[in-house]
């Protein structure tokens, strides 16, 4: 059976090893200087001025939103366009935060939104903000997409949790947006068991997030910036002062632990990403098979595949390869398939708009993926690669 992952962490006997050792000496194992470090070396790799780092890759999600709404970039009512194929943690923050989710269907070769179906959604909703995903380590013409975002001033959000180490047009995705977020959760490109960062550029924006991240108050922020909010609220005594809550926030902290694998894993984010895409190269002949959709990824400079997709041009290829598949390769559906046919979506969205989103049903209803990981042997390639060879 070919797993979708088959450890916990890239080189995970190193690893465990490790963070025996630091657990075992350190004195304070939550938010404490291991993740202040992870934050800093992780904004160093992504090329972005600011990284926060939370508990999971959806509080990610849920941060960014809250802190858009906290300082005015959105306000209750609005419009936000999502990926329509993506994850639900993407959605749910848009309902459970009074925004209104508006779906934007993605293109077949590439499984992510383009200019053009961007502009398709713009035709009918007019929108405040995009939260694009950038699906599996693949994107479309993302320079494009944000063009349309620019012209229209809508605010670009990207979701970059499976595509860490993507590079489009020399620029690593994650980097086109207002800001972006990674997950760290188990099987990722980088694990630290659970965990999550948002990345920007934005200092005010970097500031908020950390004040959304714990409970709204100002303990992590820098001593400039505390004296800002503090002067802004009148705050003068250090009594009160490290209990005073400023915004709406949540506790999204991670510990020590996942600041410690954080930085004991960047050091082989290059290797990790070299071998997914190697992996995913070899493995891509299956598109020579006519029974799938062909998948375009020759505009990227680095493919960081995430997972391997196979959408198939009807549902009875489709089914027997699940029934193929079964007891020997680890299959799921393509993410969480088509967003507004999911029940918590249809429960509160009444005009989900499934209708228009016809390339997201087509993936939802024939497609699947099996797994890259850096592991994989070589062994396991050939066989994935006959596997998929049926007529």
């Amino acid at each position: 059976m070919i797993k979708l992952i088959k450890s916990s962490f890239y080189k995970e006997k190193k690893t465990k090893q490790a963070l025996k050792a630091f657990i075992t000496q350190a004195e304070i194992l939550s938010f404490d200087e291991q993740c202040k470090l992870f934050e800093k070396n992780f904004a160093i790799y992504q090329g972005r001025k600011e990284a926060v780092f939370v508990n999971s890759g959806s509080s990610a999600n849920l941060a960014i939103v809250q802190a858009l709404l906290n300082l005015g970039y959105l306000k209750k009512g609005d419009n936000v366009g999502f990926s329509a194929i993506t994850w639900s943690t993407n959605v749910m923050p848009l309902i459970q935060l009074g925004l209104n989710p508006v779906p934007v269907d993605v293109e077949l070769e590439t499984l992510n939104i383009s200019a053009q179906t961007l502009e398709k959604t713009l035709n009918n909703s007019k929108i405040r903000m995009l939260f694009l995903t950038n699906l599996l380590g693949f994107s479309d013409q993302i320079d494009q997409v944000q063009a349309v975002c620019k012209k229209h001033k809508i605010i670009l959000i990207e979701d970059s949790c499976e595509s860490m180490g993507t590079v489009y047009k020399g620029k690593k995705l994650g980097n086109f947006g207002l800001a972006s977020t990674f997950s760290f959760y188990v099987g990722h490109h980088l694990s630290t068991i659970e965990g999550g960062m948002i990345c920007t550029d934005d200092e005010e924006l970097s500031a908020m997030l950390r004040i959304v991240r714990a409970h709204g108050w100002d303990r992590n922020l820098s001593e400039l910036d505390q004296a800002k909010v503090r002067e802004e609220h009148s705050v003068n005594s250090s009594f009160y002062s490290r209990y005073t809550f400023y915004d709406l926030g949540y506790n999204l902290r991670p510990t020590e632990i996942g600041g410690f694998l954080g930085n004991f894993q960047l050091q082989f984010i290059e290797e990790i990403v070299s071998r997914r895409q190697k992996n995913f190269l070899q493995l891509s002949l299956i598109y020579k098979n006519p029974l799938f959709y062909k998948v375009k990824w020759d505009h990227l400079d680095v493919i960081s595949n995430f997972a391997v997709p196979i959408v198939c041009k009807d549902q009875n290829t489709k089914n027997k390869l699940v029934d193929i598949c079964n007891g020997k390769v680890e299959i799921r559906p393509i993410v969480g398939g088509n967003m507004t046919n999911q029940p918590f979506y249809k429960k509160y969205i009444k005009n989900n708009g499934e209708k228009s989103i016809v390339n997201a049903n087509l993936i939802h209803q024939n497609g699947f993926y099996f797994g890259n990981n850096p592991e994989l042997t070589q062994k396991e390639i050939k066989y994935l690669i006959d596997l998929f060879n049926i007529d």
